[in-house]
């Protein structure tokens, strides 16, 4: 399933018995256990109803003993694994899956890698179970998900505004994120977002970014086109010499 797919139906609270999130990129498996931490279950519900266990500090038998417990007062219980990566992925899921609780959502958040298929509970969890797999985003597409994320949070953005804050926090989209929300603290609803508010309010130069490399070297301003280059070799995680030579 997609992160589009499984959001929507969790709005329409549509809801699968088990959730296997995976993949590279964590952005979009947060926003998913976000969505079902804080949105299914009433506050009052939550204490009886509502578990977080992690990967590290549990077992699958584990987990599989607290998805099978009927509710409280609520329609549903959702047990949640974080760090779901660090669990043993046995049969006794494969078995669950089979016959899952129905008044159970498990959802387990497995990041950084995806499930090896080649075996017969990789095979199932894949096939049969509400199952997301994430890649990083190309950096091409950074870009378009910056504008997407400034105007979702109410503001306007400038096309070149948008690649300053791409090639500068590259496609971890966590932090691009974090970074769009720091705005709601300083912008009023429906301000513009161009090269000098992201440079005042989240620290990052409208001077070194590619566009400017380029502008300086058609300028011959050979000062400032070492300045920047300098700056890019102190921080290759968010310059990286592939896009920049490109």
């Amino acid at each position: 399933m997609t992160y589009e797919a499984i959001l929507s139906e969790l709005k329409q609270k549509k809801y699968r018995p088990v959730y296997f999130l995976a993949g590279e990129e964590p952005y979009y498996i947060d926003k998913i256990v976000d969505f079902i931490e804080h949105q299914i279950l009433d506050e009052s519900e939550k204490g009886f109803n509502q578990s977080v266990l992690y990967g590290k500090e549990t077992d699958m038998q584990t987990v599989i003993s607290e998805a099978k417990r009927y509710p409280m007062m609520a329609p549903y219980q959702v047990v949640i694994v974080k760090e779901a990566q660090h669990l043993k992925i046995t049969e006794a899921l494969m078995s669950y899956g089979q016959n899952p609780q129905p008044t159970t959502i498990l959802v387990f958040a497995y990041k950084g890698k995806k499930v090896d298929k080649r075996g017969k509970v990789g095979k199932f969890v894949a096939s049969k179970l509400a199952y997301m797999e994430t890649k990083k985003m190309y950096d091409d597409k950074v870009p378009s998900f910056v504008e997407s994320q400034v105007r979702e949070a109410g503001f306007s953005v400038s096309p070149k505004a948008a690649v300053l804050l791409a090639e500068n926090v590259g496609n971890d989209l966590s932090r691009i994120h974090n970074e769009v929300e720091k705005l709601k603290l300083v912008l009023e609803p429906g301000a513009a977002v161009n090269a000098h508010v992201i440079e005042k309010n989240i620290g990052i130069s409208k001077d070194y970014n590619n566009f400017e490399l380029q502008k300086a070297i058609g300028n011959k301003d050979i000062l400032k086109a070492n300045t920047i280059i300098k700056q890019f070799s102190k921080d290759p995680s968010h310059h990286s010499i592939v896009p920049t030579i490109a």
